[in-house]
């Protein structure tokens, strides 16, 4: 069964840009690889910018060059973190990182298992993404960290939705029955 929530594209137009990073939990634990986040993300942003090639003395190309890499490296390093952070290691299955240019934007999908007694929570919080504005939940969210201690921000999807004004969609599909097994798709298209 699959459950879809958000601006999620069942048919992803083909393109032929485009790059896939895996992380295999066979090596090294994944939470274990939570410092390389950062490299991960720099990587795919150095990466995707040389579609977008600046011209010396052309100050709007130099612009756009560093906005895209700016919002790639972000986009990308919070969407490792929350893989890793909320990947069911047991399922034994890769997190998987894809990025894929468009001539309008850029799509970023990252899948991982999710524990299935953790995916109500995640898909009440979704529902709050997708119906509620995003400012407002932004500045609540920011209002709540600040009076209380947290293990987690909640605001690298927020800030994504109101900083770079990327649409966000999840898919839940149950890849195996026993034992249960679900991987979570997280798709972000930003408009570049």
């Amino acid at each position: 069964m699959i459950q879809v929530f958000g601006e999620f594209l069942l048919n992803l137009p083909e393109t032929k840009e485009y790059l896939i990073v895996g992380f295999s939990p066979s090596s090294i634990p994944l939470k274990q690889r939570w410092h390389t986040n950062g490299l991960s993300a720099d990587f795919l942003a150095d990466y995707m910018t040389t579609f977008f090639p600046s011209r010396e003395n052309d100050r709007d190309s130099i612009t756009r060059r560093i906005e895209v890499k700016g919002a790639v490296s972000y986009i990308a390093n919070e969407l490792l973190e929350n893989a890793m952070k909320f990947n069911d290691d047991s399922s034994g299955e890769p997190i998987g990182l894809s990025l894929h240019l468009r001539s309008d934007r850029i799509i970023f999908l990252v899948s991982n298992s999710v524990a299935v007694d953790a995916i109500e929570g995640f898909q009440n919080y979704i529902s709050k993404l997708t119906t509620l504005n995003p400012q407002e939940l932004y500045i609540d969210q920011l209002e709540s960290n600040a009076l209380e201690e947290k293990q987690s921000s909640h605001l690298g999807y927020l800030t994504m939705m109101v900083d770079y004004e990327a649409k966000l969609g999840w898919k839940f599909e149950k890849i195996r029955e026993e034992p249960e097994t679900i991987m979570v798709t997280t798709m972000v298209q930003l408009e570049v």
